[in-house]
């Protein structure tokens, strides 16, 4: 496929129903955008503060959205802003047609949506439809109602076992720990796969499905462009709600099969949602947070009549090791290309360890993991902040923390709340102008050389470094969509891919630097200052093979045909893309 160039900044996407377009399917040719689309994550508590009071919201988003247009993205998803107690930080919604006044009104959710727009970006926001909040209307009146209830049957309320039914009806836990099973005053349990907040809807109850497609309806007349839908894994259970039998703690993100993720019955749910993103114009589209035990499991997610994208978790949960990266590459691109899929990749986002701090090596490894996450075929995700190049910060004091998980026993880690700090955008001091105060989550001291204004215009900066590569992925017919690459040799800890329209990406995943033959190139973008800080001396991007003193060292990948081929030292840690 041909990669589409996304709109100037003073037009609104391609194909959109705003003004000045046609709506597609009159006339136009499908684009498919999102096959090579580059989407970056919004946190909106903690991307930009409009009213000072240290909380990110939709005023302050707005208002930073020329950083999104200039560093050259596609989309920008946003992390839920529903009206909700934020118990889970917004994944417990109590209305799905409100913004909470913690970011600000509908209104305000309508002039981001605009404003994207205006700038040549298009709007995907979260839909949560595995659970709600425990001060959701239905679920309130459920409880008041009590036994008998018939808005109980839209969630999962059971009678406990034991002798006086004391017990939870079965052994499922709580992806937070602890039970999966809440007792209500009245002696009956309900189900929640997460915090005792969030009661998990039962999506056998045709009402329950009603009710998101007319949700889906709402917001996609507001004009977003799709939904990133939370847990799509959930959502249906087991018949008969069966135990596990085993005590292994439930884990969002993992290979275990369970009774109550990755059933069958989900998919019926996303073809229903198909046709109603198909009845838009514009290319609307579902994008899943599912994970599954297989990459061939996620993949039905993703067929042609169901979701358009799904979270490739396998290829985010890869070490940094060569071989072990390209296993998880061609995993990918076969499983997603059997159903005629695009790929995803992803490195970071508000659930996970920010990438720079998981992978180990720092900064350098966290930029060579990037470029080669760009040079992929397929569409790419980018969480805010990582641009910038900010660690996960590791220190945050008990007292300040907000994770909910780290007030349970057991479940997850607790720790998310490092990866959920607030942005620098300028400054020398917290709160680096997230806002005009305090910030929600206390910034680190030392963050002053990692804000937006002093990484512009250093060409050594990661932002700078992000700025470049999406301009070349947008510009080189070599880059974005597509499903395959092309392994060449390479000596271990090494990759060496070539990409259609003569554009070639080297890695080198190792701690020393390594001589590689290469067909004639140049250099299109290091991930590090071309050839600085290598453990050799620097070697001029030009140096080639028959340039080379008669004594200097032989290397194996260096073969005696000089002519076709030149050789280039790669540092550690590095990646680099060439053009042919």
């Amino acid at each position: 496929m041909t990669r589409q160039h996304s709109p100037t900044p003073d037009a609104a996407p391609p194909g959109h129903s705003h003004p000045g377009n046609t709506p597609a399917g009159k006339g136009t040719s499908a684009t498919e955008w999102w096959r090579d689309a580059v989407i970056y994550q919004i946190y909106p508590r903690s991307f930009a503060d409009g009213n000072g009071d240290g909380m990110g919201d939709l005023p302050g988003i707005r208002g930073r959205l020329g950083h999104l247009r200039d560093l050259g993205v596609d989309a920008v998803w946003l992390s839920p802003f529903y009206a909700s107690p934020q118990a889970d930080a917004g994944y417990d919604v109590a209305d799905y047609r409100a913004t909470d006044p913690l970011f600000g009104t509908l209104a305000d959710a309508e002039a981001v949506i605009r404003e994207a727009h205006h700038q040549g970006l298009r709007v995907i926001i979260d839909i949560v439809p595995n659970h709600c909040s425990d001060q959701h209307a239905w679920f309130r009146r459920a409880v008041a109602e009590g036994p008998g209830s018939v808005l109980r049957d839209r969630f999962h309320f059971r009678k406990g076992r034991g002798d006086n039914g004391e017990l939870p009806p079965n052994d499922w836990e709580s992806v937070f720990g602890g039970p999966a099973w809440t007792r209500l005053p009245d002696g009956e349990w309900y189900l929640h796969l997460f915090a005792p907040e969030q009661p998990d809807f039962n999506w056998d109850h045709p009402a329950v499905q009603d009710e998101f497609r007319s949700i889906l309806r709402f917001w996609l007349d507001l004009g977003i462009d799709g939904f990133r839908v939370d847990v799509a894994h959930g959502m249906v259970k087991a018949p008969g709600l069966p135990d596990i039998g085993h005590g292994e703690q439930a884990r969002l993100i993992g290979s275990q099969v369970l009774p109550f993720f990755d059933q069958d019955g989900v998919h019926a749910i996303y073809r229903s949602w198909r046709t109603i993103l198909d009845e838009y114009p514009g290319e609307r589209i579902g994008v899943a947070e599912a994970w599954a035990p297989t990459i061939e499991r996620l993949a039905r997610y993703v067929r042609p009549d169901e979701l358009h994208q799904g979270f490739n978790f396998h290829y985010l949960n890869t070490r940094w090791d060569a071989e072990e990266l390209r296993t998880a590459i061609d995993t990918s691109l076969t499983a997603l290309g059997a159903v005629g899929a695009p790929a995803t990749w992803v490195l970071s986002n508000h659930d996970l360890v920010r990438h720079r701090t998981r992978l180990g090596g720092g900064l350098d490894r966290a930029r060579a993991a990037t470029l080669l996450m760009l040079a992929l075929p397929g569409s790419a995700y980018l969480y805010q902040g990582e641009e910038l190049g900010l660690p996960e910060v590791t220190d945050l004091p008990d007292e300040v923390r907000q994770d909910p998980s780290f007030f349970r026993a057991s479940g997850q880690e607790g720790l998310r709340d490092g990866c959920r700090v607030p942005l620098p955008w300028s400054g020398t001091e917290p709160p680096y102008g997230f806002g005009a105060g305090d910030t929600w989550l206390p910034q680190p001291d030392d963050w002053a050389a990692l804000t937006v204004k002093a990484q512009t215009g250093d060409p050594a900066s990661t932002l700078e470094l992000y700025r470049g590569a999406l301009a070349i992925r947008r510009a080189h017919p070599g880059l974005g969509a597509g499903d395959a690459v092309e392994w060449l040799a390479a000596p271990d800890g090494v990759l060496v891919f070539r990409r259609p329209g003569g554009l070639l990406c080297t890695v080198n995943t190792t701690a020393e630097t390594v001589r590689l033959a290469l067909p004639p190139v140049r250099q299109l973008l290091s991930s590090r200052v071309p050839f600085v800080a290598s453990s050799s001396p620097a070697v001029s991007p030009s140096l080639s093979a028959a340039r080379q003193p008669s004594n200097a060292p032989r290397d194996e990948t260096v073969p005696e045909n000089r002519e076709v081929s030149e050789v280039r030292e790669i540092p550690a840690d590095t990646a680099i893309w060439w053009a042919e």
